[in-house]
């Protein structure tokens, strides 16, 4: 045997059974290929015995990927402007997008395509959650400073709909915001490869579109007075950079409004002369707005609470005036509405918020405070967790949602009825011995969406500890019966604004006296489901005292006697009411 020729043959038998990946010389055996192919024959076997199905999958879901891509580009960020007329536009960055694709080698195309399939996915989810704040808030998202909204949202969502469903809906959302994105990717690279494969019918589509899009951006062309030479996508993108270099410009110019305080100066003798010895009542009634006096739906039965009010409080020897304030904010961020009643500046967005309540400005309740003639008492059902802010308002007390003693249900998102906080206020506080008058900030809740299951007004010395609403919870309509009607919602609404200042008043006639000065107001009006879309922001503010030497440095200011602010009464921006008020009971030649 010749040892040389048979080492050669078992040395290349040894190469083709087991080839070494490293050398260069290595080729994989038929046998390896097949191996490596064997899967995907098996996947694609299905096509060569069913070939007019595949043909359609395959132009379905090139179809489905088009029309997403169309949808997305053409979707509009307002459900009124979801309409048919809305899509029968050419979409430049459709065809602007086609003839780069056309043009670009094979792996930037696939890079391309997939990051502006993204691209597009995310515009189209913000256009998504923009229709949901401008259903709820009558604005924008913005996505710098409103992220921890979504918290109270969901928060919102436990309280209403039950712990369970808030946690799918927000893992629906979190699988939406990942998958939309991730699908448009897909379907922008599916239809370059289509665009490729026929190259030449694409060329030509895309001159004609273009050419078409000039024509009709030319001529003004409309349809359904939208014009069919659509940019929307891109002035999208381009209006949401221009709001977050908006947003980044505003905190320079808020920080040198917020240092302008003509009252910052004054010496505490001189502040609040005209309300010494008066213990004072601010209250602010949750999503109270002009649509409850207004609104048809609303209105009669909150207008003859009003009208009810103001002839009980007579009866009980006070008097009130009314008037009209534009609410910083809408639909929802109720403490937006607080800190720019408070501050006499214009809070309408978390980044003012956060720098009002983290500076020395003073606010109206601080001025009280700072005057030393006052005990400063927060009354806060709605604080239910820390709240490093309430330090900005200068409180000598706090009580949040904890510590007013209430072991009754919770009736939605509101911790406690309004009538047992007004209870427990008058336990605590008010119906104590004081060595000094009090001040108070007071935040009732139970007019706070979604409005069901409301509580009901029972005797004042039935509420107890609160475990009376226990039954009342429990006999209470469904949160989402109620939201399924619009009518119901309204209805729902009107009635929680009915208790909230039915017991308001019957609170300050039983327990309030000569001394007594109140002063309510809304937060900001309900969301749009109540008050209609492109709503005012306007808010009623009512000022109730039994001295009328109190409501008589006021008559200047032209408001309407009684609760009930009439329609063409003075409407002032809420932040200008601070500087007004204190302008009012400062000193004041002649005036006692």
């Amino acid at each position: 045997m010749n040892t040389d020729t048979e080492s050669a043959e078992t040395a290349t038998a040894t190469t083709e059974a087991d080839p070494t990946p490293d050398s260069p010389a290595a080729e994989p055996t038929p046998a390896a290929k097949d191996r490596r192919w064997q899967i995907w024959r098996g996947l694609r076997g299905w096509r060569e015995r069913y070939p007019a199905t595949a043909r359609a999958v395959s132009w379905g879901t090139t179809g489905l990927a088009a029309v997403l891509v169309y949808f997305a580009l053409l979707m509009p960020n307002q459900l009124p402007l979801l309409t048919p007329g809305r899509f029968i536009r050419i979409p430049a960055e459709a065809v602007l997008g086609a003839a780069l694709l056309l043009v670009l080698p094979p792996r930037p195309r696939r890079v391309a395509a997939a990051l502006g399939g993204v691209v597009i996915g995310l515009t189209a989810i913000l256009n998504a959650v923009d229709m949901g704040y401008y259903s709820q808030l009558d604005r924008r998202f913005n996505p710098m400073l409103d992220w921890m909204l979504f918290s109270d949202a969901e928060s919102f969502l436990k309280d209403s709909i039950g712990q369970v469903a808030a946690i799918a809906v927000a893992v629906v959302a979190v699988l939406l915001v990942l998958a939309v994105p991730a699908v448009m990717a897909l379907a922008v690279v599916r239809l370059s490869n289509v665009l490729v494969r026929h190259r030449a019918r694409a060329n030509r589509g895309a001159l004609v579109a273009g050419t078409a899009w000039i024509v009709c951006a030319t001529l003004g062309l409309q349809i359904a007075g939208v014009p069919v030479a659509s940019r929307s996508a891109t002035s999208a993108l381009r209006s949401r950079v221009e709001q977050v270099n908006q947003t980044r410009r505003d905190d320079v110019v808020f920080a040198k409004q917020a240092a302008v305080d003509k009252f910052a100066d004054t010496p505490a003798d001189q502040l609040l002369t005209g309300l010494r010895g008066k213990n004072v009542i601010f209250t602010f009634i949750e999503s109270y707005g002009r649509s409850a006096i207004e609104d048809p739906v609303e209105a009669p039965g909150v207008d003859a609470a009003l009208t009810a009010g103001t002839k009980q409080l007579n009866a009980a020897g006070f008097a009130s005036k009314s008037g009209w304030l534009t609410s910083s904010t809408y639909g929802a961020g109720s403490w937006l509405g607080h800190s720019t009643f408070m501050s006499g500046l214009w809070i309408n967005n978390q980044q003012r918020y956060n720098t009002i309540t983290g500076s020395d400005r003073m606010s109206l309740t601080g001025a009280f405070a700072k005057t030393g003639a006052w005990r400063t008492v927060g009354i806060m059902p709605g604080v239910q967790r820390a709240w490093p802010e309430g330090k900005f308002y200068k409180f000598d007390k706090i009580y949040n949602s904890s510590q007013l003693g209430y072991q009754g249900p919770k009736f939605s998102w509101s911790t406690m009825p309004d009538q047992y906080t007004l209870e427990a206020y008058q336990r605590l506080e008010a119906g104590k011995k004081q060595d000094k008058p009090l001040m108070s900030m007071m935040i009732l809740t139970s007019s706070h969406n979604p409005w069901a299951p409301l509580p009901r007004t029972i005797g004042w010395d039935q509420i107890g500890d609160g475990t009376v609403y226990n039954a009342i919870r429990q006999a209470g309509a469904d949160p989402v019966k109620v939201w399924q009607h619009a009518k119901d919602v309204q209805a729902a609404y009107g009635q929680s604004i009915e208790y909230s200042v039915s017991n308001l008043i019957d609170y300050v006639t039983k327990y309030g006296d000569k001394n007594t000065v109140l002063v309510f107001l809304g937060d900001h009006q309900p969301n749009t489901t109540v008050s209609g879309t492109h709503a005012s922001r306007d808010v009623p503010v009512t000022i109730v005292a039994h001295d009328p030497a109190v409501l008589k440095r006021i008559d200047s200011w032209n408001w309407t006697d009684g609760l009930q602010p009439a329609h063409n009464a003075p409407v002032w921006k809420m932040s200008s009411f601070r500087d007004r008020f204190l302008t009012a009971y400062g000193p004041q030649s002649g005036v006692s």
